[in-house]
């Protein structure tokens, strides 16, 4: 039911993870009249400054996070992070909770493990030449094996972090080292990637709803340290390396299955696409979509979940978005600069209001609109380099 969101009988939906992505979820939500719960583990995250109702909670503990699932009995739980017990979705989905695509697409895709035997395996879908590795022995082997260079990657981690390219033999280490400082668990296993020289980086946000399969327009990004740092929408692809895009999203998220945005992202040659991950949920590329589409990727995310029709997806104008980090640690912090940046045509800067700033964490993001991808771009640019995070 839809309406009033605090009556006995709205649908209720539990945000696991409540960063900024699921900031925009839950508004999306409340403005389809649903009672919303924001869990994460730590208080005064962005989405519990917007949810009705809010719980910390390590979602790593199974008792916990069983706990608060029975005490509050969602009618739908969006799971909005990699660092979750997904053993216990997977018992509560059996018992009749309803898990965000499913628990089984959540576990997988959380786990670079997981989906990339789905991927390659399984679906035979191209992706880069890869090994597992559980010791720095073992890293050393795979690494020759791989050759160099190649990208180190913890099995569970986001935003980049573990993330390194190993560029030689004796990088190894260094590579290892930062892999088990940066997974979300403690895991001692790792992903070792053959390096693609790919021409262009993009993310394909894929839609499955009552409506059928429905692609956004494609995304291009750029990423440091495994992380992004500016996308654009739309990003120019030929019709052959779109209908290879389309062809490895449908694939895989048919056999993930569920309904929701999907975040693919893929590697994009002259001659070949690879796939490269995915998320069963909004991704940070996707903010972009805030200022290029009649319903942004947060809004059919939440459609697409409450089982509304999705009769198309509509680019509205080409536009950019641009990640503001964080040069400094201080639980006191403010921006400033927005004057500048908001004289600046057609430009919105969004502040996630995270409780802490760490040095590397973003912390806002800069999104303009215009007629080109390239002046949206240098728009977005120059209102991030003007934003800044200063102490006070």
């Amino acid at each position: 039911m839809y309406g009033s969101p605090l009556s006995q009988n709205a649908t209720k939906l539990m945000l696991l993870g409540s960063g900024e992505l699921g900031k925009e979820i839950i508004i999306e939500a409340q403005r389809l009249g649903v009672e919303t719960i924001a869990v994460d583990r730590y208080a005064h995250a962005p989405a519990m400054q917007v949810a009705h109702r809010a719980h910390v909670i390590n979602m790593l503990d199974a008792a916990q996070l069983r706990s608060i699932i029975e005490q509050e009995r969602p009618d739908v739980i969006v799971p909005e992070i990699e660092a979750i017990a997904t053993a216990t979705l997977e018992e509560l989905e059996r018992e009749g909770f309803r898990v965000i695509p499913n628990a089984t697409a959540t576990r997988l895709t959380m786990d670079r493990e997981g989906i990339r035997r789905l991927a390659a395996e399984e679906l035979g879908l191209p992706t880069a030449r890869y090994a597992f590795a559980n010791s720095l022995t073992e890293l050393q082997q795979a690494v020759q094996d791989i050759g160099t260079p190649c990208v180190v990657k913890p099995l569970m981690s986001s935003s980049g972090k573990g993330q390194s390219v190993c560029r030689s033999l004796d990088e190894v280490e260094p590579s290892w080292n930062y892999a088990m400082q940066g997974g979300r668990v403690q895991n001692t296993r790792v992903i070792v990637e053959e390096f693609i020289p790919f021409d262009s980086e993009i993310t394909l946000l894929t839609v499955r709803s009552v409506s059928g399969t429905r692609f956004c327009a494609p995304i291009g990004h750029q990423q440091k340290d495994g992380d992004y740092i500016v996308s654009w929408q739309p990003h120019n692809l030929t019709e052959e390396q779109r209908r290879q895009a389309e062809h490895i999203a449908q694939s895989l998220t048919d056999a993930l299955g569920g309904y929701g945005v999907f975040g693919v992202e893929l590697f994009v040659t002259q001659d070949m696409v690879y796939f490269s991950e995915v998320s069963p949920r909004p991704h940070d590329t996707g903010l972009v979509t805030l200022v290029t589409q009649d319903l942004s990727e947060f809004a059919l995310h939440v459609r697409a979940i409450l089982g509304f029709p999705i009769p198309s997806i509509t680019l509205l104008n080409p536009g950019a978005s641009h990640a503001v980090k964080s040069p400094l640690e201080s639980s006191e912090y403010r921006i400033s600069g927005l004057d500048k940046a908001l004289a600046i045509p057609r430009t919105q800067v969004r502040f996630f209001g995270k409780p802490t700033a760490t040095i590397g964490r973003r912390l806002a993001v800069t999104l303009s609109a215009a007629e080109d991808v390239e002046t949206a771009r240098q728009r977005a640019t120059e209102a991030a380099s003007v934003v800044e995070i200063v102490k006070g």
